[in-house]
């Protein structure tokens, strides 16, 4: 009875994907028209043609949330009392959980509570900070370089992560790129509430995210090219007309070589599950961050 129950709820969660992409892509385009000089500071001449690159271990070594995070924790942003809750919540629902709607939406909000009451002008700032000190130095060069292949030809490039929407434009500004789709954190006033806007963009969420930018910017898919080094992105690469895979963990390089997508390692002698967070781990990869939170505090208390 309760395989069927889960059966029910899967049109619910794909709801909340299509949600969450609709709510990513006019996020998007609200934030590049509001600063149409963030890409390169170059017009676009391909109005049609875009690329789409993940961030996490195809754009920058490790997980951009786990860094955000870390220097969050650093700053005593978070309380003891957050952290071990959050870690707690994070833990039961990866090791126990099941993908239900009510599951994802809870473990994912409650990873995400700790901004509530917090400003997003406070939360761009303290960004832009731990950008520079965590964040700068983990761009893959070979990465950033084929992102900056389609600046010069005249496309626009964003980056599309689970990494709430404010932290990875921050990532994009700083790149020159266009913009970013990413996870949308509902506000009031310009006070964050703690709650999402449908789902993480993450999966299936990613292919929404990309199809309603498309529609909205006039893109036209099979002349646009993605980019991702995990499978959880597969259904993203396969909604573009170029997929390649950048530092591909083993699902997503086997099915690439199945699908004769290009495959690019920028990787030096080092195993994908050696570098940084996996990007499988998605929001609980924050999870991490609540051990080097806790560790900052260990080492302030006893300096």
């Amino acid at each position: 009875m309760s395989l069927w129950r889960g059966r029910d709820k899967q049109p619910e969660l794909e709801q909340l994907a299509t949600l969450a992409g609709e709510a990513s892509a006019e996020a998007a385009v609200a934030i590049e028209r509001a600063t149409p000089e963030a890409a390169d500071g170059r017009p676009p001449v391909d109005l049609t043609a875009a690329a789409f690159f993940d961030v996490d271990n195809t754009m920058m070594m490790g997980a951009s949330i786990f860094h955000f995070a870390r220097g969050m924790a650093a700053r005593k942003f978070f309380t003891s009392s957050d952290l071990a809750r959050f870690a707690l919540q994070q833990v039961m629902f990866r090791v126990g959980g099941r993908e239900t709607s009510d599951g994802i939406r809870n473990a994912r909000e409650s990873g995400l509570s700790f901004i509530a009451g917090h400003s997003v002008t406070e939360l761009t700032a303290l960004g832009e900070e731990i950008y520079d000190e965590l964040m700068a130095d983990k761009i893959w060069p070979g990465t950033r370089g084929l992102a900056q292949m389609h600046l010069d030809a005249g496309q626009r490039v964003w980056l599309v992560t689970a990494t709430p929407v404010d932290l990875a434009t921050i990532i994009a500004r700083r790149l020159g790129l266009t913009g970013a789709l990413g996870t949308v954190l509902e506000s009031e006033n310009g006070v964050y509430t703690g709650r999402l806007v449908g789902e993480m963009l993450h999966g299936p969420a990613k292919a929404h995210a990309v199809r309603a930018l498309a529609a909205r910017e006039g893109l036209n898919l099979r002349r646009c090219t993605a980019y991702s080094d995990s499978a959880n992105d597969v259904p993203m690469l396969s909604v573009v007309g170029t997929a390649v895979a950048i530092n591909p963990d083993g699902t997503l390089r086997e099915t690439a070589r199945k699908r004769g997508w290009e495959i690019r390692d920028f990787r030096t002698g080092r195993k994908a599950a050696k570098i940084g967070v996996p990007s499988v781990l998605g929001a609980g990869a924050v999870a991490g961050a609540v051990a080097a939170g806790l560790a900052y505090r260990r080492r302030d208390r006893l300096a």
